[in-house]
């Protein structure tokens, strides 16, 4: 026990034992700072100068920018450029599948790879037919009062009045004799009208072209985009006048007739007509003769 005593004393006495530390001047040997130091005082002044600079450097590294130089930390503007690049990332795939869709329909019209569809002329008019009975025609006060009011306004108005039509008119692409129907029950979804080698082939509407290729089964082919989702599609052609992106207007000759693939018969022109990805009988909306 005694022992023990005599060593907690001995460590005590060695830690608060006074030491003096001099700087001297070398050359004059001039004292020019002292300190009184002991053991327990280096080891506290140590220790609190340890956990001071642990504590600046959490600090800088916590709410300054330095912590963007140290391995492991992400910067706030790399953090904001990965947002920005997900979001568009999910935009372009977006778009790719769209687009990789609407490739799949352009090429099921150009291979004619589709389900039998059998249009009924008269079901395309059954939406716009009105049963007179069910409408009630008697005019209401607005009605009777706009009617005053616009028919004061014609009253001094020097200039005809110009309505917009927005009825789609289909020019017919070639004249000619049509050899072979449109026969949906064996894939045949066009009409094939005969004419003369590099006769003028002619836009039905306003449109855009969405594809003008060499295609092997079918020659030179150009496909038209028009208002409503209406496709129109013109195969065998014998050399083509307009390109992709190219916007047409409606009787413009876009290619000549040809004799161009695997599947031709002769000079004609391939013509078909879909509406929103489904095939529709040219004859019904086009006059060849």
């Amino acid at each position: 026990m005694a022992k023990k005593v005599k060593k907690r004393k001995e460590i005590k006495r060695k830690l608060l034992h006074k030491y003096r530390l001099v700087i001297l001047n070398e050359n004059t040997f001039e004292e020019k700072i002292s300190f009184k130091l002991s053991r327990l005082n280096v080891f506290v002044t140590g220790s609190l100068f340890m956990i001071a600079l642990i504590g600046l450097t959490t600090l800088l590294i916590a709410f300054t920018p330095l912590r963007e130089y140290i391995p492991g930390y992400s910067s706030t503007r790399l953090k904001k450029q990965a947002t920005e690049l997900t979001y568009k990332t999910d935009s372009l795939v977006r778009t790719l599948n769209y687009t990789n869709k609407y490739l799949d329909n352009i090429r099921l019209v150009l291979k004619g790879d589709i389900e039998n569809t059998v249009v009924n002329r008269d079901s395309l008019f059954q939406q716009y037919k009105l049963d007179p009975s069910t409408v009630d025609l008697n005019p209401i006060k607005e009605d009777s009062l706009l009617r005053a009011e616009v028919a004061l306004e014609d009253k001094y108005n020097l200039f005809e009045r110009v309505i917009d039509k927005k009825n789609l008119v289909l020019f017919a692409p070639v004249t000619g004799a049509v050899t072979m129907n449109y026969e949906p029950k064996e894939k045949h979804y066009a009409v094939d009208v005969t004419a003369s080698k590099d006769s003028p082939v002619k836009a039905i509407a306003n449109g855009t072209v969405i594809f003008s290729e060499w295609t092997a089964d079918t020659g030179y082919v150009i496909i038209l985009e028009h208002e409503g989702g209406l496709l129109s599609v013109y195969k065998h052609n014998g050399s083509l006048s307009k390109f992709q992106g190219d916007i047409v207007r409606g009787g413009e000759v876009i290619a000549s007739v040809g004799n161009t693939g695997e599947y031709t018969t002769g000079p004609h022109l391939h013509f078909e007509l879909w509406d929103n990805g489904t095939p529709i009988d040219p004859l019904n909306y086009i006059d060849f003769n």
